[in-house]
């Protein structure tokens, strides 16, 4: 009977084992088979172009604020330099014309360096020339120039942060506009058929990214060159009050008010 009962246990083992062996080699078979089934699916290129159709109307606006963006940037890079706002070139001649108490020399200085600097310092020579010699009303005259020529270049850094502030808001409204279509593809013909969906779930992610790839660049072009126009500017003040003490050195204006 033991005799019957271990041979019966041991046939039992064996064919657990085959069993097993057998179940083993056909699931690894089957993955094979099914990552060759995947290897042998042809890979889709999905092109720039095809993105940008894909992001629907939004997109756009989106590429009018990219090509805003770039030309924004290249424009203040062009205009926002130290040098553009405090002109050392000037100095000589600014100096020589001040010490000679020359406002005539000191009107063809400024005309003969055109600048932001000069822009706001003419007007301090044609103040003193009009009869107004105080410090008081010379600093007067060109504080408010300086208002006005310096708000110039600030207009366009200002822009970069319009940009950067709409693109978001551009992209999240094509995103709104893919998923109603989404849902009324749903409404209309079920979650039988998920392929219908896929055009207006691109449109919405397409769009969200391509909002945020516009607004990063624009946010840090925009501090970089808020920055520099802020070190700028205040390097034109220095130079406009240095001129303004070299001037009442020299006796071109007093600290007296005129009466």
């Amino acid at each position: 009977m033991n005799t019957l009962s271990n041979k019966f246990h041991r046939a039992l083992g064996r064919f657990s084992f085959a069993l097993g062996a057998f179940v083993t080699c056909a699931g690894g078979a089957y993955g094979q088979a099914e990552v060759a089934v995947e290897l042998a699916l042809p890979v889709e290129n999905i092109t720039l172009w095809a993105m940008f159709q894909q992001g629907g109307w939004a997109m756009y606006p989106l590429l009018a604020f990219s090509v805003a963006t770039v030309g924004l940037a290249s424009y203040c890079a062009l205009i926002i330099k130290e040098k553009r706002f405090t002109q050392p070139e000037a100095t000589d001649d600014l100096r020589a014309a001040i010490e000679g108490g020359d406002i005539g020399a000191g009107l063809s200085a400024c005309e003969a360096h055109p600048g932001y600097m000069t822009d706001i310092l003419r007007l301090g020579f044609q103040t003193v020339e009009e009869g107004y010699n105080s410090v008081a009303e010379v600093n007067e005259a060109l504080e408010e120039r300086a208002g006005k020529v310096l708000a110039g270049p600030l207009v366009f850094v200002q822009y970069l942060q319009v940009v950067a502030s709409v693109s978001p808001m551009m992209g999240l409204l094509g995103t709104v506009s893919g998923m109603v279509k989404a849902f009324r593809n749903i409404a209309a013909q079920g979650l039988g058929k998920p392929e219908l969906l896929a055009n207006n779930i691109s449109e919405a992610l397409v769009t969200t990214a391509s909002g945020l790839l516009i607004a990063i660049p624009a946010l840090m072009f925009y501090f970089y060159f808020k920055n520099k126009y802020m070190a700028a500017s205040s390097g034109i003040y220095e130079r406009l009050g240095e001129m303004t003490r070299l001037m009442k050195k020299n006796g071109m204006v007093s600290d007296q008010v005129a009466s």
